[in-house]
């Protein structure tokens, strides 16, 4: 859809292509009688987190993956986590695992994450693909920024030699995205809450990622014209959902937006369901 200027990008229509693709795949596998199955873990009482299960559920349905889900209520240990997290380490008919985050505030994050196989870390988290990702080798990589570099690659913009702005510095999306960028040859710069004169950084970026957490962030006057700009930020204001990008305003610069809602989200859950795949037609490798 074009709006003055810019570009707003159907990432729908990239998600479905996407599937299409999975499902094929996953025929294949099933041809050779293998069946992808995940094991999702939720240890945590938020809303927010039973939706994002039941849409990984409704996919994992819709491409033909099995699928096992672990719902433990405020009384687990994280002994109890790590427990069930072996057994699923250990069954070779399960390919990936996934811990949703957040987990209950009593419970060790950290240990839990790093507890499962890096060969079933579906979300990319575990040290050793983050550090393969550092040295550029292939690795699971974490699903938002899987998600994102698709949609740049959608856009047929080269990212090689450009320059990269990512506001946000998460382990989630911030630093893998920035190290995606790098590898991908783009001179990357990382902005973070405490950078001084955010515009001035924002303005030098050909393709600029923001996943602050903060509404309508980046303004107009921020973005350099002819821009891809990706907006990662999903914030509720008065019952609507908004981004971290003023959209409408930005798009009278930027050659392409993401939208939000029905932008770079969208691409999280097939994303995971695209690392469960590659995991499994690499297993014999």
């Amino acid at each position: 859809m074009v709006t003055n200027e810019g570009t707003l990008i159907d990432v729908k229509k990239i998600v479905e292509d996407k599937k299409l693709n999975l499902k094929s795949r996953v025929n294949s596998l099933k041809r050779k009688g293998i069946v992808p199955k995940i094991a999702v873990i939720l240890a945590n009482d938020l809303e927010a987190s039973r939706i994002y299960i039941k849409k990984k559920r409704q996919m994992c349905s819709e491409l033909g993956v099995e699928e096992v889900e672990y719902m433990l209520d405020e009384d687990t240990t994280t002994d109890k986590v790590l427990e069930i997290i072996q057994r699923l380490n250990d069954d070779n008919n399960v390919h990936g695992i996934l811990v949703q985050l957040p987990v209950f505030k009593h419970l060790d994050e950290r240990k839990i994450l790093e507890s499962i196989s890096p060969k079933k870390d579906i979300d990319g988290f575990h040290p050793l693909n983050i550090g393969k990702l550092v040295m550029g080798n292939n690795c699971v990589t974490a699903c938002t920024p899987k998600g994102i570099m698709s949609i740049i690659k959608n856009t047929g913009i080269k990212i090689e030699s450009k320059t990269a702005v990512v506001v946000g510095r998460s382990i989630i999306v911030g630093k893998p995205i920035s190290q995606l960028l790098l590898n991908a040859n783009a001179t990357v710069i990382t902005c973070h809450s405490k950078t001084k004169n955010l515009k001035k950084y924002t303005k030098m970026a050909d393709i600029l990622v923001v996943a602050a957490g903060v509404p309508h962030l980046i303004t107009k006057d921020m973005v350099k014209k002819g821009a891809l700009v990706i907006d990662v930020g999903i914030n509720r204001i008065d019952g609507k959902v908004v981004g971290d990008v003023d959209t409408n305003e930005v798009l009278k610069v930027a050659k392409f937006v993401t939208p939000v809602p029905g932008g770079v989200g969208i691409t999280t859950v097939v994303s995971l369901l695209e690392n469960l795949i590659e995991i499994v037609e690499n297993i014999d490798n």
